[in-house]
């Protein structure tokens, strides 16, 4: 069968879904075994990983030659460093707690060049354009075709704003962040309080309705059959750090299992 040559922001507004993990630990090795394996694509965290933007591009060299599709998740709403992660060649950014139209369209434009938006132009010289050999390949297709722009809901604000959020032109994708949301609503580490879920449920409806992906994130209350039934489009369950420390916990036990057997 042919494999399917389409960008995966493509194949996403085709009614595919994305599965991804969380890249943690900074390690190359790790981004280079997780891509090869198979995710769809993997989420540099700037906001609560160690990584630099040239921990970033390390990573991504790790990656290269996997259908794997290298994002960031920059520690906040910054012209400046969305800038920068997306010079260093990634194809999609994440951006924390969105919480108004007008947040959402500076997102918007710091991934954009003028005129509809206010990225700045190095594009000859950066790691993103095979620093210039790739120039106009990357300028006629990257906005247009494969940037990703992605959205976290995170707060009780941006619930309540979360129909002019959705209308924002060049949104991408609603991604829920479940914890950041039960804990600004009064309910610390409880996703599945009824509360969190009605939240939860009228970021899906308004994004179903306006015609906008949904990612999220798999837990104890939200299965991943459960967002698949609601047709998010982009899902995470794994992280490298949690991949390593329940494979090193299982394999410990069952080990001292039997060395107490023995």
């Amino acid at each position: 069968m042919e494999s399917d040559k389409r960008s995966l922001k493509a194949r996403m507004k085709a009614g595919a879904t994305a599965l991804g993990v969380w890249l943690e630990l900074g390690s190359p090795a790790a981004a280079e075994l997780l891509a090869q394996v198979g995710y769809d694509f993997a989420i540099m965290d700037m906001e609560h990983g160690p990584h630099s933007v040239g921990d970033c591009i390390s990573l991504m060299q790790a990656m290269r030659g996997t259908s794997c599709l290298p994002i960031v998740r920059v520690p906040w709403n910054d012209h400046v460093i969305i800038k920068r992660v997306l010079d260093a060649g990634v194809r999609g950014v994440m951006v924390p707690s969105i919480n108004t139209s007008e947040e959402a369209e500076a997102a918007v434009a710091a991934c954009r060049y003028p005129p509809r938006g206010r990225r700045g132009i190095a594009t000859s010289m950066v790691r993103a354009s095979a620093y210039g050999l790739q120039l106009q390949e990357y300028l006629e297709r990257f906005e247009r075709e494969e940037l990703l722009v992605i959205c976290q809901i995170e707060t009780r604000q941006a619930v309540e704003n979360v129909e002019a959020i959705a209308a924002v032109e060049g949104v991408d994708i609603l991604f829920i962040g479940p914890n950041d949301l039960a804990a600004d609503a009064g309910f610390f580490n409880q996703m599945d309080a009824p509360e969190v879920e009605a939240l939860v449920s009228r970021v899906e409806e308004v994004a179903t309705a306006a015609g906008v992906m949904l990612g999220g994130i798999v837990s104890p209350s939200r299965s991943l059959s459960q967002l698949l039934a609601k047709d998010y489009r982009m899902v995470l369950r794994d992280a490298d750090t949690g991949l390593l420390r329940d494979a090193a916990l299982a394999s410990l036990r069952q080990q001292r299992a039997a060395e107490g057997q023995s």
